[in-house]
């Protein structure tokens, strides 16, 4: 395909990666609204129109990884249920009885086109535990390079509210990272990110492109008359920021016209598209950054801050001015400033107990009061990813 037809989604891969970077992978979410037949139940109409688009975006040697909901909507229309559970086990059992049967009709609909279609149910446990998270990986990668189609989902039937990814828009932006996409495409109920609720708002305009997803984007997702609650955007936002971080773009485009996508990536101007950062985080930094579960906190002084946002240097026990949470070498934490706003995570080389001793103490000093043999640093650089 032609690389100047992909302008809209390639404009800053191709300025990160060079001129001959194309699209190789994609990660599509499709959300309950998007599959919901009006009278309960699975649509089978809707999923197969995705389903074609997937195939249009194999035979052009595009690699795609489906994160669908719609296990308890399908679970429902088996059972007939009239609305949805409100119970946790019943949740968790019409879950179960859906999730066969969509996986069920997503093989029948790739079949048509000699695809074959895998199943991956996951819980947070699945990414926070660091080699858990290379399996996941590695199991993506090979079924990718089998021409599988990977179908992702969260194993709702044994997920408890803890250690839930707390909804799929979420698990896709960790999905596009684990798998290493170049793009993420959102299907929501509504067009993209609007200036307003274009429900109730006639004057609300389609916002085409997101540089950056800053405070004042999060409160337009948020804020009274927004789209809240019409495609869920406030976390489809929370999705943007994570998969832009890692690098990678994300495109939200309406679910009532899967064929968009195909349009988009020739060149028409639809949808919202996210800008990813300059410059993609390493599997490791991914991880780091929003895969793990941390332990507890620090909280640094703003000369630290500064050290590790715009400077990329380490956090030493200079500049930590309070501990939250106990923990031992190796575990991860994160980093907060002194208004309480995260600013990065990382693996740390100190115990919550030797930090205490140490804190606001030269690298030198805090070295010889732990009983180590070099200067102490907290979080080493290469163990830490910048959220801010």
């Amino acid at each position: 395909m032609n690389l100047q037809a992909w302008r809209e989604v390639l404009y800053v891969v191709r300025k990160i990666h060079g001129p001959g970077t194309e699209i190789k992978r994609l990660v599509i979410k499709i959300g309950s609204s998007s599959l919901n037949h009006p009278n309960g139940g699975i649509c089978h109409l809707s999923l197969a129109m995705f389903v074609t688009e997937i195939a249009k975006l194999r035979e052009q040697g595009i690699e795609v990884v489906i994160v669908s909901s719609g296990a308890v909507a399908a679970g429902m229309g088996i059972l007939g249920l009239k609305s949805r559970p409100k119970s946790v086990n019943d949740k968790q059992a019409t879950a179960a009885v859906g999730q066969g049967y969509l996986i069920q009709r997503y093989n029948e609909e790739l079949s048509r086109y000699g695809l074959v279609g895998a199943q991956i149910l996951l819980t947070r446990l699945d990414l926070a535990q660091r080699e858990r998270y290379s399996n996941a990986r590695n199991t993506l990668e090979t079924l990718l390079h089998n021409g599988v189609v990977p179908i992702v989902n969260e194993n709702d039937t044994v997920a408890v509210e803890e250690l839930c990814f707390g909804d799929n828009d979420r698990l896709s932006a960790l999905v596009a990272g684990l798998a290493d996409a170049q793009l993420l495409v959102v299907f929501s109920d509504i067009d993209g990110l609007y200036t307003g609720n274009p429900r109730t708002n006639p004057d609300a305009k389609l916002i085409s492109r997101v540089r950056e997803v800053t405070p004042e984007i999060e409160k337009l997702a948020a804020g009274k008359g927004s789209a809240i609650g019409t495609g869920g955007m406030v976390s489809k936002i929370q999705a943007a920021k994570i998969v832009t971080s890692f690098g990678i773009g994300m495109l939200i485009l309406n679910g009532a016209r899967p064929e968009e996508l195909s349009r988009f990536l020739l060149g028409n101007q639809l949808g919202t598209f996210f800008q990813p950062r300059k410059g993609r985080l390493s599997s490791r930094k991914r991880w780091l950054g929003w895969g793990g579960i941390y332990e507890g906190t620090i909280q640094v002084d703003e000369g630290a801050k500064s050290a590790i946002v715009s400077e990329g240097k380490s956090l030493l026990p200079k500049g930590v001015i309070k501990i939250v949470g106990s923990w031992e070498r190796g575990n991860l934490v994160r980093v907060i400033d002194e208004e309480d706003e995260e600013i990065a995570r990382g693996v740390v080389s100190l115990s919550s107990d030797e930090l205490e001793k140490c804190k606001g103490l030269h690298s030198e000093e805090a070295a010889v009061l732990v009983g180590m043999d070099k200067a102490c640093e907290v979080i080493h650089r290469d163990f830490m990813t910048v959220i801010k």
